[in-house]
């Protein structure tokens, strides 16, 4: 017994067809926001990092100063 296949397909494999060619269009456009969103992340992080460093920066000239306002206060605090 042997069925002979036509030449149309059924509805249900075209929907079948059609179900899958959607979710693959979703799932790239799914990966391309992925990439775009660790982009924006990356260059947050770099421009954080910069403040930071910056900040530090600022704060490592700035504790020279005031060891040395610290010290004065001692000196005159002992008289």
């Amino acid at each position: 017994m042997v069925t002979k296949k036509s030449g149309d397909p059924s509805p249900e494999s075209v929907a079948r067809a059609n179900r899958q060619r959607l979710a693959q269009e979703e799932g790239v456009r799914a990966m391309a926001d992925a990439a775009q969103q660790g982009i924006a992340v990356r260059k947050n992080m770099e421009r954080l990092r910069a403040l930071r460093q910056t900040r530090e920066a600022q704060e490592t000239v700035a504790e020279p100063a005031r060891a040395r306002k610290a010290s004065k206060r001692k000196k005159d605090l002992t008289k």
